[in-house]
């Protein structure tokens, strides 16, 4: 459908910074853009505002959404429920090939890292991103579903605003790696609580960084 390409074309500009938090998404101006009538543009606003990373005002129109504190911290709270979930049942599902698959994922991120050791954990997308590969690993079609189509734009979002967290690079990568052990073990309790202790970790420090900035009043 129209509506749909010109939603991913448009989520593509968000989560990249090309249209910035905040930034008006006028209905006339992307229909002259994209070369359609302005109603495909208005189902596709409409989408990305189901996603979350799309706000729309009654008579005031579209915008990207502007991500607060209270809002950082609801998400975050969303996605240790679902992530914790979705380590132990990875566990459950753990082959006698799942600790080379994690040992090869991770191999290359400690390689990244130590070329930058006081950097942030920058992984890749899809296959590269630990955090995707667990939740494929799941098996739960509503869980990979919610995770990579709303909270995952979500957290790009929010990232593309306060960026990642410089220094916990190292922190991270070894708490991805505990988690990788107990999944390839097959412990999906100790998975579970293991995942929901690092996403509580990751929003300590962005916590912090949010602190910062002193823009976001709740």
């Amino acid at each position: 459908m129209v509506s749909e390409r010109l939603a991913d074309e448009l989520r593509e500009d968000i989560l990249k910074g090309r249209r910035p938090s905040g930034a008006r998404l006028g209905e006339v101006a992307l229909a002259e853009r994209f070369a359609v009538s302005r109603g495909p543009v208005r189902a596709a606003l409409n989408l990305l505002s189901e996603t979350g990373i799309v706000t729309i005002v009654p008579n005031s129109g579209a915008r990207v959404r502007v991500m607060g504190r209270a809002d950082a911290r609801a998400l975050y709270q969303v996605r240790a429920a679902l992530e914790a979930e979705a380590a132990g049942l990875a566990a459950a599902r753990a082959g006698s090939e799942t600790a080379a698959q994690f040992g090869k994922l991770l191999d290359q991120h400690a390689g990244e890292i130590a070329a930058h050791p006081e950097g942030a954990y920058l992984q890749g997308v899809g296959d590269r991103d630990f955090h995707m590969v667990v939740a494929r690993m799941a098996g739960n079609p509503i869980i990979l579903r919610y995770l990579s189509r709303e909270l995952y734009p979500q957290l790009s979002l929010l990232r593309l605003k306060h960026r990642n967290v410089t220094g916990r690079g190292a922190r991270a990568l070894n708490e991805h790696m505990r988690i990788a052990t107990a999944i390839a073990d097959g412990d999906s309790e100790v998975a579970g609580l293991l995942m929901r202790r690092h996403i509580r970790n990751s929003w300590t420090a962005l916590e912090a960084q949010l602190s910062e900035t002193a823009e976001d009043p709740e």
